[in-house]
């Protein structure tokens, strides 16, 4: 049985089929991070560089969601487009149901750990008496309360958007990007709730994204793969093994990079409150070309792990070099952009000398290497959409954690607090040119593989 989106995979022209798929993608990771960037936009406003820095420091675990959604979401989404690649539903709809109540689980025991164990965690990640108190207001709300539906948000996004439902997909993720970015003035100014606004409107804003997909999948329940039963729940058949190993690169990725920005947080804290505020600021500017090259490689994913599945690798090789073309060109213009306007972009945020110097010097230096972030992330996005395995985990363990947390060190030691941002740009190029390396003798056999058929 045929989904409704197969023209989409297979007859629709590639350009189109890449554009359908990945710009509701791009926009709904665009909205992700504004929303993101809301909180320390919002919390700047009231120039307490102890509260940015708190919102800052508490960001490496609640990244951690993230991770988890990926390795489900992902994982899942990869081997939902390839079982349909093929036909099979039945397997389609027993990774659906693994995927989604084992990151509902894996994320309450983490949100509940993180808040209980919070007198342990928070001064590992740098948190001192100035900022305790308003990190352990934030943890409560969006970890210790609302892991799961912040986990179910991004997973079913991604699961949904391996059936060709990208529109939809991405509605949802833009919907609780938009609460947030309502309900934040509200919480923390109307209400006068400060930090704990901030986070409470981020809870509230992934509950509401959650159930609009828990209504659109009800709706659609007839024609979607993607189902809540408990009786499609199984580990066996190798769909539990299949879905973590491919979604283990991107959730290593995440958390190599939350290793590496705690690295980095207790590094910069150590000169001031304001430097951890400025490369705060910095970072979340940052992720919005890191965020478009994201859009792409998630959007493109299931055409290409489709295409894959059912051995049309001429249409495959065009998705890839579409992706490819348009990653790069938008990631380059967006570099340029957060280089020449850091300025005034890190001072829209807050209006602290000291911070908006610190972020204008970050936000340079970070920026300038957002084109071979996207080339490596294609790559690798690649590599999990024809469900390969070792290729990604070393790309992933290398971009952040393997590289860029020794020239940390080095680059600290050399230049201090200006120096330590080098270490990003350094890392960025070190990982793409492997990735390169990976990825050369790869699309050389799928060259093969097309004249073969050819033939």
């Amino acid at each position: 049985m045929k989904t409704e989106n197969t023209e989409l995979f297979e007859h629709i022209p590639v350009s189109k089929a890449v554009i359908t798929l990945v710009i509701p993608t791009i926009i709904s990771q665009i909205i992700t991070v504004i929303y993101n960037m809301a909180d320390t936009f919002f919390i700047g406003q009231m120039n307490d560089p102890n509260q940015v820095a708190a919102a800052t420091l508490i960001m490496p675990p609640f990244i951690m969601l993230t991770s988890i959604a990926n390795l489900f979401g992902i994982g899942g989404a990869s081997l939902i487009s390839r079982s349909l690649g093929v036909g099979n539903r039945d397997k389609a709809q027993k990774c659906a149901a693994f995927s989604i109540w084992t990151a509902a689980m894996v994320a309450l025991i983490y949100g509940l750990a993180i808040y209980f164990l919070r007198p342990v965690v928070f001064p590992f990640l740098g948190a001192d008496k100035n900022t305790y108190g308003y990190c352990a207001d934030y943890v409560l709300w969006t970890l210790g309360i609302g892991s799961v539906p912040t986990v179910l948000n991004a997973c079913l996004s991604h699961l949904i958007r391996a059936e060709g439902y990208s529109k939809e997909a991405s509605f949802g993720v833009a919907l609780g990007g938009v609460l947030n970015i309502i309900l934040d003035p509200i919480f923390m100014f109307s209400l006068k709730m400060g930090i704990v606004g901030a986070a409470i409107a981020t809870m509230l804003s992934n509950v509401i994204a959650t159930l609009y997909f828990i209504v659109l999948l009800y709706k659609n329940r007839e024609r979607t793969v993607i189902t809540f039963s408990l009786k499609n729940y199984t580990w066996r058949h190798g769909i539990s093994k299949e879905i973590l190993l491919v979604g283990f690169p991107s959730s290593i990725m995440t958390l190599m990079a939350i290793f590496s920005n705690t690295i980095l947080n207790k590094m910069v804290v150590s000169y001031s409150n304001q430097a951890i505020a400025g490369m705060g600021i910095a970072k979340k500017i940052d992720m919005l070309a890191i965020a478009i090259a994201n859009g792409m490689t998630q959007g493109v994913l299931p055409l290409i792990g489709y295409n894959f599945a059912s051995k049309n690798y001429m249409r495959m090789r065009a998705a890839i070099k579409t992706a490819f073309t348009f990653a790069l060109i938008v990631s380059t213009v967006g570099a340029v952009l957060l280089f020449t306007c850091a300025v005034p972009v890190v001072k829209f945020f807050i209006d602290d000398a000291e911070t908006v110097a610190y972020g204008q010097h970050f936000l340079q230096i970070i920026s300038i290497t957002c084109p071979a972030v996207s080339v490596a992330m294609m790559i690798v996005s690649v590599f999990q959409a024809t469900g390969q395995k070792m290729k990604p985990m070393i790309l992933s363990l290398l971009r952040k954690g393997g590289i860029d947390v020794p020239f940390m060190f080095i680059m600290n030691a050399i230049a201090g607090a200006d120096g330590i941002p080098w270490a990003t740009p350094i890392s960025d190029v070190l990982s793409m040119l492997t990735a390169l390396i990976l990825f050369i003798p790869y699309w050389k056999r799928i060259n093969e593989m097309i004249q073969k058929d050819r033939r």
